[in-house]
């Protein structure tokens, strides 16, 4: 059964710093949304996805925006519905455990709307390696992950 996570310590302005979730086990799902803004032409007349979805958001100890498999779960949610909106038509799916051992950190930070949230820090000069590691959680017809 999915344990229900902790929510993390925030900073005076409100943000979150880089911090590794101890209740997030290495088999856990971390399931990274994918956009039409995500997707690129591979140069060979097909679609990929980009490296830049496999990068952290701009801001404050921003890392790549992730939803917790786990938590969706133990919310009685199904997790293909959840991670895929009329905005998000695709995503793709890590363990935590692939992550960390690309040296990232992996935490629950929840948002007003999305009580699933993560982020994944660590991501930003290694891009290419984590988009490496992604295979298709909800796939985007004629889209390749590389």
């Amino acid at each position: 059964m999915a344990v229900l996570l902790k929510p993390p310590q925030r900073n005076a302005d409100g943000t979150v710093s880089p911090y590794d979730h101890p209740d997030i086990s290495p088999d856990d799902g971390v399931i990274r949304r994918v956009s039409e803004y995500h997707i690129v032409d591979d140069g060979r007349g097909g679609r990929r996805i980009s490296s830049m979805c496999f990068k952290p958001s701009s801001g404050a100890n921003a890392g790549m925006s992730v939803d917790l498999e786990a938590s969706i779960l133990a919310a009685g949610l199904k997790p293909k519905e959840f991670v895929t909106t009329p905005r998000f038509m695709g995503s793709v799916r890590f363990t935590a455990g692939a992550l960390r051992g690309l040296g990232c950190r992996v935490g629950f930070v929840p948002l007003p709307g999305n009580d699933h949230h993560g982020e994944v820090w660590g991501t930003a000069k290694i891009a290419k390696k984590v988009q490496s590691l992604a295979v298709w959680y909800v796939q985007i017809e004629n889209v390749d992950l590389v």
